[in-house]
């Protein structure tokens, strides 16, 4: 698909809007810093945002990637997987499952889709991160790490850090336009009206279809204004709010198996081809969040914090996913190998099977209290850094699920192509021409309170030598009740032996010990540990085999040096690491026994390499690479069980990944360039006929800037700049016979962005 530059309607209104005033504004005698869009930025960040981290990122004894909005706006990158995908040691799963549709990430071999905080504080839901307008930055911590973010957090855990009011006066418009229907508008103003108050003001329109596909489409707006009293001052209070709603037609991507007969993407299948019903799917998002924060100097050594937050986060979903009978133009199953059943035509897809008008109505509520207390003082010869903290939380999640393809008294049309019609795999039909009347089929709620209270230590005992000390008690209890519900859909009742409670009291650790050899390096051993319990997340569902499980455990070792060097304009991490399942849920041996047991174990050693600065004042880099060698110890409910997972790598972990971003400023023009680097995983594990590798691959991308004078820059960004065909978010469902042998199976992914151009115009006064 050729890709034209096609300024839309909203975002031809917007620029009328948004730069008439802006460019008004821009007087020749105006002072104005450089532009954002376009200066060099390095991603050298000194601190994480959480005021549970007592050091800098040098001195903290874990590997911390934090990428700021400079460095995301320079690559183009948005929404929350954009810049997650640049990331290396992350990988993408199909979402759907008992989860959800939504943000579906594997951390260093382990789910993360639970472990989401925004200013340090869990935000669960399953649902599309897609905006990065009201964000500063993204932090990624990796490793086992219950002890700051919480139950979970066995690979680590995905921080998103919000704008708030400051002090100053700024004010920064952008406009975007570019292929695929692009048009983006954004506008970030600070107000400081003097005595301590400010207020600022974030916005965001977006309407863009994706690049390479069909049918697909991101359409959303946002705004999120900030209040803060007592800037500068001992007490200082700030207030924000978050609102966002998204409008997306939900992606399945294409036919997809990876077995003895077939190696990926169907053969015929076009990339750009949408199947499912496009005039049914879509994926509707609302977010509300309002946030308090106070904070109190009681001393020059002695801090006062405490974060208040009410969310609000509901999801609206209609999807036909890409299940059913699929038949090869030469008339194969290309799951089975064999002639197609039932005499279906070559090169067809039979829609009968799996979930087909499926609407799924999710709503999540959290309410979140943490207060900290920060101290420096001395015992002695020793100075501690502490922090003392205690967090209440308490979570709610609904979920209806229902059909929307009924008759219209509610009954279910027959499951075969009078109903659902063969589709041409080349050139589908995917337009819904039956009946649409929606019938709920299922109910469930689920409910998570968590009770915290933490401390963190840095002792200093010279110079060169600190250990990082910290420890996490937590009371976590929830809940999952199912309902009946009638062929009406009429909810009648509470199913038998619901509710499920699980109830747990949980400890979590670290240790740090830092070696400093000189003021701009440290070198550090540390180990941690994670805790989590059967019911970690509101949406998950605990049953009868697991609610009474004891939780799991991981653990985490980490040898690693950081140095800041060249002015310390440029820091350099290095870190050999261990991260370890010690025991997960598995089924019982004991036909007896029906409550899983904790016999499982798995392992990952790797390698993480990171670089992050300015090499020069006009050359800047950001570049990440990671080494994960996985295995399964254990799959099984003790050693003498047929395990053939047994010795597999982990699924959805690759071996080699890396993530390269430089830029150089040349006068009033600045270029960058980006790679990054995929390797091939296993998405499948469980029996030898269906242990293969995805391929591996690498993405390229360019920009190019220039700053137009000391208010107004332009930007263009061109995204797989070579067009490559990749795919993510793999499902691979193979069923495999006693000997061996794929007897049926169903799957599907997401081809990755084709290549695209935004061009975008920064004013900034």
């Amino acid at each position: 698909m050729n890709p034209t530059l096609r300024l839309s309607p909203l975002s031809a209104a917007l620029l009328l809007v948004i730069s008439a005033p802006a460019l008004a504004d821009l007087a020749p005698d105006k002072t104005a810093t450089q532009l954002d869009a376009v200066e060099v930025q390095g991603s050298k960040i000194d601190k994480p945002s959480s005021p549970k981290y007592t050091e800098a990122l040098l001195d903290t004894p874990q590997t911390i990637t934090v990428v700021n909005k400079a460095t995301m706006d320079q690559q183009g990158l948005i929404g929350l997987r954009d810049v997650l995908s640049t990331l290396p040691g992350i990988t993408f799963g199909a979402g759907e499952g008992g989860g959800g549709y939504g943000d579906s990430i594997n951390l260093r071999g382990f789910t993360a889709n639970s472990d989401i905080t925004t200013d340090g504080v869990r935000d669960s839901a399953q649902y599309s991160r897609t905006d990065n307008f009201n964000l500063e930055s993204i932090e990624l911590v990796n490793g086992a790490n219950s002890v700051y973010s919480g139950a979970g957090s066995v690979g680590g855990n995905i921080n998103l850090v919000s704008k708030a009011a400051q002090l100053g006066d700024s004010n920064v418009f952008t406009l975007g336009a570019g292929t695929d229907g692009y048009g983006r508008v954004t506008a970030d103003s600070n107000f400081d009206l003097d005595n301590g108050v400010a207020v600022r003001l974030n916005a965001m329109g977006h309407i863009q279809d994706v690049p390479g596909r069909d049918e697909e489409f991101k359409h959303r707006w946002g705004f999120a204004p900030s209040i803060a009293f007592g800037l500068g001052s001992d007490t200082r209070f700030t207030l924000s709010y978050l609102h966002q709603e998204d409008d997306n037609m939900p992606q399945y991507g294409v036919p997809y198996s990876l077995g003895p007969f077939n190696d990926g993407p169907l053969p015929g299948v076009d990339r750009e081809t949408y199947f499912g019903y496009r005039n049914t799917s879509r994926q509707e998002i609302e977010v509300d969040m309002l946030t308090g924060v106070f904070e109190m100097d009681l001393s020059d050594k002695l801090t006062l914090r405490s974060l208040g937050r009410l969310q609000r986060v509901e999801q609206s979903l209609n999807v036909t996913a890409l299940q059913g009978s699929w038949c090869l133009f030469d008339g194969t199953d290309p799951f089975t190998g064999q002639a197609c059943a039932n005499g279906q035509p070559a090169g067809t897809w039979s829609p009968t099977g799996g979930p087909r008008g499926n609407v799924r109505d999710t709503e999540n509520f959290i309410a979140h209290s943490q207060t900290d207390l920060t101290a420096i003082f001395n015992t002695g010869s020793v100075e501690h850094h502490l922090v003392a903290g205690v967090s209440f939380s308490k979570e709610d999640f609904e979920l209806d699920g229902g059909n929307a393809f009924r008759n219209a008294d509610g009954s279910a049309l027959p499951n075969d192509n009078t109903a659902y019609p063969l589709q041409n795999l080349d050139n589908p039909y995917n337009i819904w021409t039956g009946p649409t009347h929606y019938v709920r089929t299922s109910r469930s709620k689920g409910s998570v309170n968590n009770q915290a209270v933490y401390l963190f230590d840095t002792l200093k005992f010279s110079e060169q030598w600190m250990l990082n000390l910290g420890a996490r008690y937590e009371h976590n209890e929830g809940s999952t009740t199912n309902y009946t519900v009638s062929s009406a859909g009429t909810v009648t009742g509470v199913a038998a032996d619901n509710p499920f409670r699980n109830e747990d009291d949980l400890f979590s650790y670290r240790a740090g010990l830092v070696y400093k050899p000189v003021d701009n390096a440290s070198v550090y051993l540390s180990y941690s540990n994670s805790k989590t319990p059967s019911k970690s997340s509101v949406n998950a569902s605990c049953s009868a085999t697991t609610c009474n499980v004891d939780p799991e455990t991981a653990v985490n070792i980490e040898l690693g040096s950081k140095w800041d060097i060249i002015e310390n304009r440029l820091a350099l991490t290095a870190a050999l690491f261990r991260n370890e399942r010690k025991n997960y849920k598995v089924a019982s041996a004991d036909p007896l026994l029906p409550e899983q047991v904790l016999d499982g174990k798995a392992r990952v050693d790797g390698l993480a390499l990171g670089a992050a600065g300015n090499i020069t004042r006009e050359w800047s880099i950001f570049a990440n690479y990671t080494f994960l060698d996985s295995e399964v110890l254990q799959n099984a409910a003790d050693e003498a069980t047929s395990d053939p997972v047994r010795g597999k790598m982990l699924t959805q972990t690759p071996k080699h990944s890396a993530g390269l971003w430089t830029a150089y400023e040349l006068g009033d023009w600045t270029f960058g360039y980006g790679a990054t680097y995929q390797g091939a995983f296993y998405p499948n594990n469980n029996s030898e006929a269906v242990y293969r590798k995805t391929d591996a691959y690498w993405v390229h991308r360019a920009m190019v800037g220039y700053r137009v004078n000391a208010n107004v820059a332009l930007q263009l960004n061109l995204n797989n700049l070579f067009d490559e065909e990749y795919y993510t978010s793999i499902r691979n469902n193979l069923t495999v016979n006693s000997s061996g042998v794929v007897t049926a199976g169903n799957g599907w992914a997401i081809p990755g962005e084709g290549r695209s151009a935004v061009l975008t115009a920064t004013f900034k006064f």
